[in-house]
């Protein structure tokens, strides 16, 4: 056991020369060494573990190399130097270590193999340590170590990097140049080459330059720049956008590193135009004034390169000194000129300083801004003529009060307490109030005030807010009708969607009824309450036409209209339905262009308006109904777009209405009728119906003095187009088979029900997809009724489809919107909800059916729906019952 002990003791002090050393002595102690070239430390001669127990207990930079193949070991301080080849380069082979650098140390180390000690001071070598090449300079010896037989087994080396020191004297010296380099230029172009040609060379860059940064454009301008033979000259105006956007980095003041433009993210996009100038590599420093870029000095390489510490502080300090140079001639230069204009002033003294208040002068007399200068003890002792202008007030009436008598009282306070902190901080201040003028109201006034150097008076600049003001107004005034817009549009929205389920749901209603009255079943009473459910039924179908109307989704046929003959027809309907104490009065132009319009819609939209003047004007009045032809200017009138129009008037002498009124006029359901005397749906309808026309509704009314309202249609090119003549043939029936398409079953039904009626044999489907099968399916068909929104392909795109297939067959598109955008015009539809007289009309006009002939007189379906429309509004008190 003693012997065993004694064994380790001795294993162990074998390996004394190892202790210490900090991390590297550690790393050697536990490091591998089956592949090193020096084999297991237990191995090594005395004469090498001497060298190595030196060198890590030493805090000066040294390292070893043993043996034939010149095993490496080194201390903590030398690992500095070793960078990123620090741990891997402990135990390799020298050659392995340094290999970028072996052609300028080998004869060195030759010669210390050979037995000779060698010596150098600042070598420079080009090292790759942090994975780039870079510039460095070493102080160093390199001694032969000799064995126990006296050969010269290794070497041994203590070395200093000078880098630091080498490119600080550089910088010194470069720096020291270019002070006495530029103290005999005067140009600043000369001054910006001479600084760029000694960086360019000292940095060994292709290009050196400086530039001045236009920061809002986002270029740079050259003036001069050196550059190295073989490189082009970049003396100009330079976009930064075309090379890519680092400008922002200089922007924000940041030195901008580029190592390679075809990797970097803020120029590889751009690479090719830094290839077309030879640039791989460039390096710009940003010079600041006042926290703002105003110039740059820039380095380009031709090679990818790492940009080091210390060539950006030379750059910063060139650039630095070269813009302090260059701002150096600029004030100099300024100076000259300032000395010249000074003497050419004193030559012309007297002249100058005639002309210069008389400038003076000028300005405060042909100012538009109220100027004035004050007393903190409250008095005025100049004002300008703006004052007077803007106020009224004389110059005497302003002098002789105190400049608080003329503040708003609410703004009195505030106002002096700006005064005296001015007076305070002897800083400039702006705030704003209220002066009477001379007819006693009040002007909103914005003032800036500078107190004066003597302590007791201040100067005031005064200007007149009333246009901002007012423009500020409009600005309200145009949003608040935005969001009466946005409201309209939204309460049209939930109207139209309301009114097209309300019309799918009075279809098979109204149909019903219908068949019901032809068919005449029932007793009287029976057909006295059928007669009252489809007068009601037409009044709810009236009530969503008007829903429909004013969300702008009714179904229209608009066509080109003659107002002038519209309104002269319309006239003697006018005048009884407004009765005998209200006079009527007719002004139309005959000259007047056609308006677009939908005929029928605007016959019940004037109806509808002569009713309204009518009940404003219980007592009696005038309605004036005038129409001319109009042109709205951009900008004139935000509620009407730009374009010619057809300006119909309705102007009554009744109650008017006040502002609260007038802002919800148009509002669907508002009414002051009181219950059960209008649906308050009137004015909306004509509002809906004007804007889908693409024209404009204009109400104007002033309380007690009556209402006129502007019903803006827009003109056409088109001609009118005659009334068609209705033909009569009630007793002819269709034949055929026809194909309904609705994807509600009672809808279907009814519709089903009345086609059956007029003699036509039925196939029904819920959807468009399934009319097309059986039109492809080459089933017999003669006519399609097609629901327009469903679930799928529309109706539209149904008879679209057909057409393609099949052109010979009509199809008819019934629907509760105007859909406009997906129906094309020539499309025959059928507004729901309807009765079998109403389909037959339509399927009349789809030749050359057998029931062509079918229809009922279009006027009388005309008169019929004006009747509805005005019995709605005018009759509505009216009460029946039924038994």
């Amino acid at each position: 056991m003693a012997e065993w002990m004694s064994g380790r003791a001795d294993l162990a002090g074998q390996f004394n020369f190892l202790n210490g050393g900090g991390s590297v002595g550690a790393l050697m102690r536990a490091h591998d060494w089956s592949n090193s070239p020096l084999g297991h430390p237990e191995g090594w001669p005395q004469s090498l573990r001497s060298v190595v127990g030196l060198l890590l207990n030493s805090k000066f930079p040294m390292f070893v190399a043993w043996g034939e193949q010149l095993g490496f070991l080194y201390n903590d301080a030398y690992a500095e130097i070793l960078g990123a080849k620090h741990p891997r380069a402990l135990g390799a082979r020298f050659f392995d270590i340094w290999s970028e650098i072996w052609p300028d140390i080998s004869p060195l180390i030759d010669s210390a193999m050979a037995g000779e000690a060698t010596y150098r001071e600042d070598l420079p070598l080009t090292m790759n340590r942090h994975g780039h090449s870079e510039d460095t300079w070493f102080t160093f010896s390199y001694s032969p170590v000799r064995d126990e037989r006296g050969h010269v087994a290794g070497m041994f080396c203590a070395v200093a990097e000078t880098t630091g020191q080498v490119l600080a004297a550089r910088r010194r010296d470069a720096l020291l140049q270019l002070d006495e380099r530029l103290r005999n230029v005067a140009d600043t172009a000369d001054i910006s080459f001479t600084a760029s040609e000694l960086l360019g060379k000292a940095l060994g860059a292709s290009r050196a330059g400086y530039g001045t940064i236009d920061h809002e454009a986002g270029t740079t301008f050259v003036e001069r720049n050196w550059f190295a033979p073989g490189y082009d000259n970049l003396a100009g105006l330079h976009h930064f956008s075309d090379y890519g956007s680092y400008i922002d980095d200089l922007r924000q003041g940041r030195v901008v590193t580029n190592t390679d433009v075809e990797k970097d993210p803020r120029t590889v996009a751009n690479a090719g135009a830094f290839r077309a100038l030879g640039i791989r590599a460039h390096l710009d420093l940003p010079i600041t004034e006042n926290g703002r870029t105003v110039g740059q000095m820039f380095i380009h390489s031709r090679l990818p390169r790492v940009w080091s510490v210390e060539e950006i502080t030379l750059v910063r300090d060139f650039a630095e000194r070269t813009h302090a140079a260059i701002a150096r001639r600029a004030a100099e230069h300024e100076l000259r000129l300032s000395e010249g204009r000074l003497r050419q002033l004193n030559e012309t003294l007297a002249a100058q300083v005639a002309a210069r208040s008389a400038e003076r002068d000028r300005l405060w007399n042909l100012s538009q801004d109220m100027l004035a200068r004050a007393d903190y003890a409250g008095m005025m002792s100049a004002v300008s003529p703006a004052w007077t202008q803007i106020l009224g007030w004389s110059e005497a009436d302003l002098l002789a009060r105190g400049y608080s008598a003329f503040m708003h009282p609410d703004d009195r306070q505030s106002t002096l307490a700006a005064i005296a902190q001015m007076a305070k901080t002897r800083e400039p201040s702006r705030f704003e109030n209220r002066i009477a003028n001379v007819q006693g109201d009040w002007k909103h006034i914005e003032w800036t005030v500078a107190p004066e150097q003597d302590g007791e008076n201040f100067i005031a600049v005064g200007r007149d807010l009333s246009v901002t003001k007012s423009r500020e107004a409009e600005l309200e005034i145009a949003r608040e009708a935005l969001r009466q817009s946005q409201k309209m549009e939204a309460m049209g929205q939930l109207t139209g969607g309301v009114a097209h389920d309300f019309n799918n749901l009075l279809t098979p209603i109204v149909g019903a009824l219908d068949m019901l009255q032809r068919r005449g079943l029932g007793g009287d009473r029976e057909k006295r309450l059928i007669a009252g459910a489809a007068q009601s039924a037409e009044r709810a179908k009236v009530l969503v036409q008007r829903l429909l109307a004013f969300a702008r989704r009714q179904p229209l046929q608009p066509v080109a209209v003659d107002i002038s003959k519209l309104i002269e027809n319309m006239a003697e309907l006018m005048s009884s339905t407004t009765g005998p104490q209200i006079k009527v009065v007719v002004d139309v132009k005959d000259d007047l262009p056609p308006a677009k319009a939908d005929q029928n819609q605007l016959e019940m939209a004037l109806l509808n308006l002569a009713v309204n003047a009518r009940d404003a004007m219980p007592n009696g009045g005038t309605l004036r109904i005038s129409a001319s032809a109009d042109t709205a200017q951009s900008g004139a009138d935000r509620r009407i777009p730009p374009g010619q129009y057809v300006r119909i008037s309705v102007a009554d002498t009744g109650v008017g209405m006040d502002e609260a009124t007038l802002a919800r006029a148009i509002e669907p359901f508002f009414s002051t009728k009181g219950l059960g005397k209008g649906t308050g749906l009137g004015l909306s309808m004509v509002h809906g119906l004007a804007s889908q026309l693409g024209g404009a509704l204009i109400i104007n009314s002033k309380l007690g003095l009556g209402t006129k309202i502007e019903l803006w249609l827009p003109q056409t090119e088109a001609l009118p187009d005659a009334r068609s003549i209705a033909r009569d043939a009630h007793s002819v029936r269709g034949r055929g088979t026809a194909l309904l398409v609705d994807d509600e079953e009672l809808v279907r039904l009814s519709t089903s029900d009345m086609l059956v009626d007029l003699g036509y044999r039925v196939i029904e489907v819920t959807s468009a997809e399934q009319a097309l099968g059986v039109v492809r399916d080459e089933t017999p068909i003669d006519l399609i009724v097609t629901d327009h929104l469903m679930t799928g392909m529309s109706g539209a795109e149904l008879a679209r489809t057909v057409s393609a297939i099949s052109p010979d067959i009509p199809v008819l598109i019934i629907s509760g919107y105007s859909e406009v955008e997906g129906i094309a015009s020539d499309l025959p539809r059928l507004t729901k909800p309807f009765r079998k007289d109403e389909l037959m009309a339509c399927l009349s006009a789809l030749a050359p059916l057998p029931l062509a002939t079918l229809a009922y007189s279009a006027s009388t379906q005309t008169s019929s729906s004006k009747n509805t429309m005005l019995d709605e509004e005018v009759d509505m008190r009216e009460k029946k019952s039924f038994p």
